[in-house]
């Protein structure tokens, strides 16, 4: 009973150190082994903090649920590794409707989502196709979490700059009504 007790006592006292400091509390992240990732052909590693971040989407099928999500992953990941010769998946973080965080090539590992910000950018892309919705609200929780977690475990610079893919590139991504979106988080920027 004592043991229990103790626990419990534990138990509370970090919950109320965690409220109490404020910290910033990460968002489930699915890691590559989990849904069936391929490994890389190689890694490039970049210098951390990160100073921008890309907004994207796969213009693939949407997905809610984990085993149709790492279905629409593995067929990404094929597609930029064997099709467009990436040495694994283009983006640093994908996103479902689910509200989980899936790791592409995760953090400080240079990823192939935007020309021009590669080595100096983290490309998270939402799952689906979001030129006329929006994606789940779990979904904009999870990214706004990862964002500040990765400010937070020093990954992201605290003054990063959030851009969507078609403010540097010939893109549509990540969708016009994701892109309004975006728009009134904070770090996004009108000018990269």
């Amino acid at each position: 009973m004592q043991s229990n007790t103790l626990l419990l006592l534990l138990g509370l006292i970090f919950c109320i150190n965690h409220v109490s400091t404020g910290k910033t509390e990460c968002p489930r992240i699915k890691l590559k082994r989990q849904w069936g990732g391929k490994p890389a052909k190689s890694l490039t590693y970049q210098v951390r903090p990160i100073n921008y971040v890309i907004i994207h989407h796969t213009v693939s099928d949407e997905c809610s649920e984990f085993l149709k999500c790492a279905a629409i992953l593995q067929n990404t990941q094929t597609y930029h590794m064997n099709d467009l010769d990436y040495d694994d998946i283009g983006y640093n973080f994908l996103i479902g409707n689910d509200g989980i965080v899936y790791e592409g090539t995760g953090w400080g590992v240079r990823g192939a989502h935007t020309y021009g910000y590669n080595m100096n950018g983290t490309g998270i892309a939402f799952i689906g196709n979001f030129a006329e919705k929006l994606p789940s609200r779990s979904a904009l929780t999870a990214a706004k979490k990862l964002l500040a977690c990765g400010v937070k475990e020093g990954e992201l610079d605290r003054n990063y700059i959030l851009l969507a893919a078609s403010q540097v590139s010939s893109t549509q991504s990540p969708g016009l009504i994701l892109y309004n979106e975006i728009q009134e988080w904070d770090h996004w920027s009108l000018v990269p």
